[in-house]
């Protein structure tokens, strides 16, 4: 198998660890997100609850860079581990009060706070976790693998989570989400240890080892590029294919919650096209480049998606807009993670970190619904980051665009 081939990968015995882990895991959170968010939705027919719901998903996106800075301290793995087994008891506490009768939408709401403290680091941590265990020229290809588990899992997670919703009830599909989680858990222990711990002996303070990835990150022109891109896309892209989704199939669509599980997969396929793409070409791509071109392109195809009045249409715009964010995203971490060394865990959380604009988005555009209504709301927040995206691509053209560019390199 050729190194940039999409097998690649698994030729390390880690990998073939923490591949189907991390795919249990995703699995499990895309079906906990539908399913949730359904119930919100229809117990309290308010849009504005649900976006709250969605946005206190990544309440942990303020702690991030402390848990990025425990995993370069004692391992990404002991960390990754921790956080799968508190997801497993989140879900059985959620399938006991289903089964029980006791399930309110308050008691989601107060899950939701506990699981998002950890939930936004989970990619971070998988992220590092591939960095510390592969060889370099496999990297970029395993990156790509390793985010097919997320897409695909948006495919399958949502649409098995919508059956067994519709089917077997709250309970039911939550006893499956538990186990799910379980296994994810189970395998991570399977993963290599990093060979880049900290030892007792050599640890610094806390804030020292803060600021040092800060000062890393400060003094690399293009990662602090990439880190507003990624808070720019959260802040105005995901919340048009996360949050409100539930919104668009009822309100604008009018269909049940089989077909927001459709929509939902609609954009998971193309992002699972674009991953694959990536790790078949593995170190041919440029990645600065691609980044910036493709948040423009997920921008466009989104502007598109919000003026369409059928499902069918909706879903073949948002195959489009999927593939051009996974061509935008997984070279921005390829980017942020190459060569960051023992930095990993702190760079990647304080990657995270950009995902609170996600929650600023949500919010937002929720109370725009409400006064303006969704189309415009729409508009504005595509052309918004249409404009945001040029403006860091002009800021720091230098760091960004040339082909000899270290930020290019293949």
């Amino acid at each position: 198998m050729a190194s940039s081939s999409l097998l690649a990968p698994f030729q390390i015995r880690s990998f073939r660890f923490q591949y189907p882990a991390d795919l249990l895991t995703s699995w499990g959170s895309e079906m906990e997100n539908l399913i949730l968010g359904w119930y919100i939705l229809a117990e309290t027919g308010s849009v504005l609850l649900l976006t709250l719901f969605g946005s206190l998903q990544y309440f942990g996106t303020l702690v991030a860079p402390m848990l990025g800075m425990a995993g370069d301290r004692i391992g990404h793995r002991t960390v990754l581990c921790s956080m799968r087994a508190i997801y497993t008891v989140l879900a059985l506490l959620v399938m006991a009060l289903a089964f029980t009768g006791a399930l309110r939408p308050v008691h989601v709401f107060i899950i939701a706070v506990v699981a998002g403290l950890v939930r936004p680091s989970d990619l971070a941590m998988r992220s590092a976790l591939v960095a510390d265990t592969m060889p370099p020229d496999r990297f970029v290809s395993a990156m790509g693998a390793s985010r097919t588990t997320s897409d695909s899992a948006r495919i399958i997670g949502s649409l098995a989570g919508a059956s067994l919703f519709a089917v077997l009830g709250l309970g039911r599909a939550y006893a499956a989400i538990s186990a799910f989680y379980f296994v994810g858990f189970l395998l991570t222990l399977g993963v290599a240890a990093s060979a880049n711990v900290v030892h007792l002996a050599q640890r610094k303070s806390l804030w020292r080892d803060l600021r040092e990835g800060l000062a890393y990150l400060w003094d690399m022109p293009s990662s602090l590029a990439a880190l507003w891109l990624a808070f720019l896309v959260n802040l105005t892209a995901f919340p048009m294919t996360s949050g409100l989704l539930p919104f668009v199939a009822r309100d604008i669509y009018h269909v049940d919650q089989t077909g927001l599980g459709y929509l939902i997969s609609s954009f998971a396929f193309g992002s699972l096209v674009g991953s694959i793409l990536i790790s078949i070409a593995g170190r041919t791509i440029r990645p600065a480049r691609m980044m910036i071109m493709f948040a423009i392109a997920w921008h466009l195809m989104l502007l598109v998606f919000v003026h369409m009045r059928d499902p069918f249409s909706g879903s073949l715009i948002l195959v489009c807009a999927g593939l051009a964010q996974s061509l935008s995203l997984v070279p921005m971490s390829a980017l942020l993670l190459h060569g960051a060394g023992a930095y990993r865990g702190r760079v990647m959380g304080m990657r995270m970190l950009a995902i609170y604009g996600l929650p600023i988005g949500l919010l937002g555009a929720g109370a725009l619904i409400d006064r303006i209504g969704f189309t415009p709301t729409a508009t504005l927040y595509c052309l918004l980051g249409i404009a945001l995206t040029l403006l860091i691509a002009i800021r720091w053209r230098a760091a960004l665009w040339p082909l000899q560019a270290p930020a290019n390199a293949r």
